[in-house]
């Protein structure tokens, strides 16, 4: 086993070592973290190969890049000893090689003079080869850990590059440079970690049944997964002429990834109840700007034809079926319970779900079916949003004596009786 350093960015910090951990399972990579510390963009890990190391981050969104590790220090002298004790046999095969030194000083700085000084202390490596700015065959980089506000940095490393990462695309799906989008569209960097934490990849099919203007969808596809997505909202789905899902599909070359979209909610779903689904990824409606709704009447109906003159209603342009009140807790259940039928073994289901503040926070919905891989927290002001992370236990894991019971939920009545996230978020999360 190899040691290798990771830099992340200093960004969605909760979210890195859970997309880092599903990037490893989805590889079938033996991986074990020896630190990482959410205030710091620097992770040291140990694999069992550089070809591992490679295969580990060349999708990842939230590393910028990968490096063999050379050296480890709290301060120049320690590090130069590691560097000595470390890479005397590995530095000898690049003796002739092109190369090029970089510094990267995270929450410090070094001015050029110094930037100079710090990398020819590594002249004892004896390099030949040329010093090449662009596309050396060796890149060494010198990374400065500093706490805030301090002089000097507390832990330096010395790594050779690997890889890059994929963010980079990134500035590809930027939300504003899309041809479709709403005022609930989902940033573009959150859906491809949700995506990679979801294990899309080609050969595999991803559904979302909340789709809005597709970002979800895009993301598995950038990956290369086949999707199928759907929306109560009818005018989501449509959009406007040459603005649209499909329109967004077409920006990025992706059309031969969409199966479908339909217009449908979850307890009304067309699809067949099969376990054909790799993967589940959604951002369920919080009921914040409106109250949640399925399709239907209150006290029942809804689902009989009704005739303009002579042709169904719905088969006409522009048409929006009734909807009723809908219980934010049941469609939680709801979203569990489907997964549960329609995933495939080891499938996955990745939901994004709102949450107050710690005192007041909502519960981690559950299904004996269903294990919950990883919980990352994107904080907000006086509140949060989370995403859930579960795996579909094959039927050998499932304790068969568990007896399913549906809970049972409110189905009538306001917004805010229906919705306690909703009720906090207009009381602005005031401890009850």
């Amino acid at each position: 086993m190899l040691e290798y350093l990771i830099r992340f960015s200093q960004i969605h910090e909760s979210f890195r070592k859970p997309e880092l951990e599903a990037l490893a399972s989805f590889h079938g990579i033996d991986l074990e973290v020896l630190k990482y510390e959410e205030n710091s963009p620097f992770c040291t890990v140990r694999l069992v190969s550089e070809k591992a190391a490679y295969t580990l981050i060349s999708r990842s969104i939230l590393a910028h890049a990968i490096y063999e590790l050379w050296g480890v220090g709290t301060d120049y002298p320690s590090l130069h000893a590691d560097v000595h004790a470390r890479t005397a046999s590995k530095s000898a095969s690049y003796k002739d090689s092109s190369f090029r030194f970089t510094i990267d000083s995270y929450q410090g700085k070094r001015n050029s003079t110094a930037q100079r000084s710090l990398i020819e202390s590594f002249k004892y490596f004896g390099f030949k080869g040329p010093i090449t700015m662009n596309g050396a065959e060796l890149q060494l980089c010198i990374f400065e850990d500093y706490e805030q506000k301090a002089e000097e940095p507390f832990m330096i490393y010395l790594g050779r590059l690997i890889t890059g990462s994929q963010r980079q695309f990134m500035d590809k799906y930027n939300l504003k440079k899309r041809r479709y989008i709403s005022t609930t569209s989902f940033d573009s960097e959150l859906a491809l970690v949700t995506a990679n934490i979801t294990h899309a990849a080609a050969g595999k099919l991803f559904y979302d049944p909340f789709m809005g203007t597709g970002s979800f969808p895009i993301a598995c596809a950038h990956f290369g997964a086949m999707t199928v997505g759907s929306d109560i909202d009818s005018r989501s789905i449509r959009g406007k002429k040459n603005r649209n899902v499909l329109s967004n599909f077409h920006q990025y070359g992706l059309t031969s990834h969409l199966l479908d979209n339909f217009i449908s909610d979850l307890t009304h779903t067309p699809l067949r109840v099969s376990r054909c689904l790799d993967g589940i990824i959604c951002d369920p409606p919080y009921g914040v700007r409106e109250g949640l709704k399925v399709l239907g009447k209150r006290g029942g109906g809804g689902e009989e034809v009704v005739m303009i003159g002579d042709k169904p209603a719905h088969l006409q342009e522009g048409y929006l079926a009734p909807k009723k009140p809908y219980s934010f807790n049941a469609m939680l259940d709801d979203i569990l319970e489907f997964s549960a039928k329609m995933l495939v073994d080891n499938g996955r289901l990745s939901m994004w779900m709102p949450t107050a503040a710690e005192d007041i926070e909502l519960g981690i919905p559950s299904h004996p079916w269903l294990q919950l891989v990883s919980v990352c927290v994107q904080p907000f002001n006086k509140w949060a949003r989370r995403l859930l992370t579960y795996r579909r236990l094959p039927e050998a894991e499932i304790d068969q004596s568990i007896i399913i019971q549906r809970r049972e939920y409110e189905r009538d009545g306001t917004a805010d009786e229906l919705n306690a996230f909703r009720k906090k978020y207009f009381e602005g999360f005031k401890e009850i």
